[in-house]
């Protein structure tokens, strides 16, 4: 068998046959975190370390584990050194999602199919940094490679989203859309809270007094992202993120908080609870759909926070229960039927099969929505091939994985779009695995159908972004 070729990861005919009806469709990203002031400048990259390696904690995480000095990782060391150190680590990766997709690169966007060793390092560095610094590989055009068609960025309350205007104002082709997270407004248990508080009530003509003059500026920003073109928000549940309580209740507690008062997990709980319930059904009035990313544990290396800074690839993955509250939380919502659409991400792949129990609870709606709430793409620990067939499995064993909205990338690098196809190649193969087996008949036109709207038109519809 060949080193990734065309075939790669199909293992029969009806495989391969649904896989060439979807690798060319566009690419629906609707989450990660790129920079939209480089899309709008249309950056060009200097080299592939800086393209690879700047801000990707994934590899940085790997290359540690191959015992790199922190100079050639997050340091001043050079360029070139930095590539080596990646290569040399890339040799060493055998079973791990980051060879994959560090080839999948080279292939899709360089026409390499020479594996990346020491040996091979130096060739490659030279072809590579030839085609960057050519304007055929600016940003913009890294992105119209991959037949990128949406993609959301995530974005802060009070960010001005000026780049997604001059991006939009611009005509570019691609829509580049904000999404809402305003996780640093409901996080206040930690030191920065009251702080952002204030940097938040400098965006408004309001004051913030209390918790509904603060819900009130989240929704006046919630808009105007909506203005801007947003169609999803974007929350982080890592710790006790609901427990039942009143409003009277959890404005005491924001106001001891801000008046320097600590507070207890339990309070702390209350909060966030209030909060994430109170957006929720301004997501559900709005036509917002809710992401809800569980289950890190984030900054583990105290030494190395002092001296990085979160997102340096120094978090992993937690193991708390939260069935209940979730169900509690997402049922106060559709209580009344103010529940949005919402996706359910874990990072402890032993979450999975919850989850994706969880969602069909709160599926029922008389809009017609398919997959109102549902188990979302394996994500960021889980993102490899066990994961995903974990998570296509779950989705199929408990709901429809015909309704499920696909992959993202959740991703800080512009060439990990190759992402997309990993996943097609493995949802198509499951799918034939399945025919083969004779357990669903080989209806090739309604299977081809249904990657298709896996693999973009769920989304789409899901999302709204063909409004």
């Amino acid at each position: 068998m060949k080193f990734m070729d065309q075939d790669f990861l199909l293992k029969n005919q009806i495989a391969k046959d649904l896989f060439a009806a979807v690798k060319d469709e566009p690419i629906i990203d609707f989450h990660n975190h790129l920079n939209p002031k480089e899309i709008y400048e249309d950056k060009c990259f200097e080299n592939m370390a800086q393209v690879w390696l700047g801000g990707d904690h994934y590899k940085w995480r790997a290359m540690r584990a191959n015992g790199i000095s922190e100079k050639l990782i997050t340091g001043d060391g050079p360029d070139f050194d930095k590539f080596m150190a990646w290569a040399d680590t890339v040799q060493n990766l055998i079973g791990n999602p980051l060879y994959q997709w560090t080839h999948l690169e080279l292939q899709r966007y360089f026409g390499i199919d020479t594996p990346l060793n020491p040996d091979t390092a130096q060739e490659i560095w030279d072809k590579c940094n030839a085609l960057l610094q050519t304007k055929e590989y600016s940003v913009r055009n890294l992105l119209r490679m991959q037949k990128v068609s949406v993609l959301c960025t995530t974005d802060d309350p009070i960010d001005s989203l000026e780049w997604h205007r001059k991006l939009r104002e611009d005509n570019f082709e691609i829509k580049v859309l904000p999404s809402y997270r305003p996780e640093k407004a409901i996080a206040i248990e930690k030191d920065t809270f009251v702080d952002y508080i204030y940097r938040l009530n400098q965006v408004s003509e309001k004051k913030i007094m209390d918790v509904k003059t603060l819900i009130d500026i989240l929704c006046d920003r919630l808009d105007y992202f909506i203005e801007n073109g947003c169609r999803v928000s974007d929350h982080s549940l890592e710790n006790t993120f609901y427990v039942p309580t009143t409003y009277e209740e959890v404005n005491e507690i924001f106001k001891a908080r801000m008046n320097g008062c600590h507070l207890t997990e339990e309070e702390a709980g209350k909060f966030h609870g209030y909060m994430y319930v109170a957006l929720g059904k301004e997501y559900a009035r709005r036509g917002i759909v809710m992401q809800l990313h569980i289950g890190a544990l984030r900054n583990n290396s105290e030494r190395f926070f002092k001296r990085l800074g979160a997102d340096t690839g120094f978090d992993s993955v937690n193991d708390f229960n939260y069935a209940m509250q979730l169900s509690a939380m997402l049922s106060a919502m559709d209580k009344e039927n103010e529940l949005p659409k919402t996706i359910l991400y874990c990072l402890n792949a032993g979450d999975t099969e919850m989850l994706s129990a969880m969602a069909g609870n709160y599926c029922s709606n008389e809009e017609g929505i398919k997959g109102k709430v549902q188990l979302g793409a394996a994500w960021w620990f889980c993102d490899h091939k066990n994961g995903m067939e974990r998570q296509l499995e779950a989705m199929s064993d408990t709901g429809l994985i015909s309704a499920s909205v696909g992959m993202l990338t959740d991703s800080r690098s512009f060439l990990s779009f190759p992402r997309h196809e990993l996943y097609r190649r493995i949802l198509c193969n499951k799918l034939g695995e399945w025919v083969e087996n004779g357990e669903y008949p080989a209806d090739i036109t309604y299977l081809r159908s249904m990657v298709k709207n896996i693999c973009g038109l769920n989304a789409v519809k899901f999302f709204g972004f063909d409004k």
